[in-house]
């Protein structure tokens, strides 16, 4: 069928919203955008002048192309090389999404997107239409093809693995960014008696690096065993400067929607280490090197004020 511009401008006022339901949905920005504009095609296709409820049709045509993406993402992660973690969004990104609440902010937290590769895809379904745009059981039971009592259970089972995850309680955001800083000075200055004080006992390390930058193919496990592997990783190198084409300037900046360090060369954001900080310490250190998905982060990065770096590494 042929489009008017105003059955085009439909579409587009959905659009941002539905690339932040997809990308949390996906964890994945560049598949989040594939799935929005196989939406608009569907769209196009469509005939529109049947469809009572746009925002509500869009939603449930996303919502079950990223069900189909999720399914065959599992297969795909099974041969992924080491550690798959999601796409990091710096603040600004409008994929984010609504971050009015405490239940969306959280929502789209990188640990909270982490934790999310647990659940089914129906879970994360339920809980990423319920948790962060607030939407109402009838309307996810009609999305889903599932009853409202179903919804209902589904987003409680969500909830619950997710909880089991993050036992520990957040600290505020000045707190944060406080020890954030700390952590940065500590491993820049390579005291590993320092780092260890701002880790948990159970702390966790995790790297991706798509298997086209060099990172552990499992996770480091021990306040001790990851204060020795972040030395490693922030002591300066001839090899490590030849692999990201210079020094990096690291940056304390707001990345889905908590502080986290930005290593940027040459104008390109090379890697983005995500702390999870609880008043026990920092109890898990995520770390984005896979340049496949840090292309995004460089677009909004060279868009935008971000003040001069902590420290320059590597």
């Amino acid at each position: 069928m042929t489009m008017t511009a105003e059955d085009v401008a439909r579409f587009e006022q959905s659009r941002h919203r539905l690339e932040a339901i997809a990308y949390r949905l996906l964890g994945s920005a560049g598949e989040a955008e594939d799935a929005v504009q196989e939406t608009f095609l569907r769209w196009q296709a469509a005939d529109i002048d049947r469809v009572e409820v746009p925002e509500a049709w869009l939603t449930k045509v996303l919502t079950n192309l990223c069900l189909n993406q999720l399914a065959s993402a599992r297969v795909r992660r099974e041969t992924y090389v080491g550690q798959w973690l999601p796409e990091p969004l710096l603040d600004g990104d409008p994929m984010l999404g609504p971050a009015d609440t405490v239940e969306q902010r959280e929502s789209v937290s990188y640990a909270v997107l982490t934790l999310m590769e647990r659940l089914s895809p129906n879970e994360r379904a339920v809980y990423v239409l319920r948790e962060a745009f607030d939407y109402p059981h009838r309307e996810i039971a009609e999305i889903l093809e599932i009853s409202e009592a179903s919804s209902q259970q589904i987003f409680r089972r969500a909830k619950q693995h997710l909880a089991d995850g993050r036992a520990r309680a957040q600290v505020d955001e000045a707190a944060a960014r406080r020890i954030v800083e700390e952590f940065l000075a500590a491993a820049a200055s390579g005291q590993t008696d320092a780092i260890v004080r701002l880790l948990t006992g159970d702390a966790i390390s995790i790297g991706d690096g798509g298997g086209k930058i060099p990172a552990r193919p499992t996770a480091v496990e021990g306040g001790l065993a990851v204060a020795r592997f972040l030395r490693g990783l922030f002591k300066p190198s001839e090899a490590k400067r030849r692999l990201y084409g210079g020094k990096a300037d690291v940056y304390a900046l707001p990345v889905n929607g908590e502080t986290a360090f930005v290593g940027v060369v040459n104008g390109a954001v090379v890697a983005v280490m995500c702390l999870e900080v609880t008043p026990d310490g920092i109890t898990a250190v995520r770390t984005q090197a896979n340049p496949d998905k840090l292309a995004r982060a460089t677009r909004l990065f060279a868009a935008s004020e971000h003040g001069e770096p902590l420290t320059t590494v590597l």
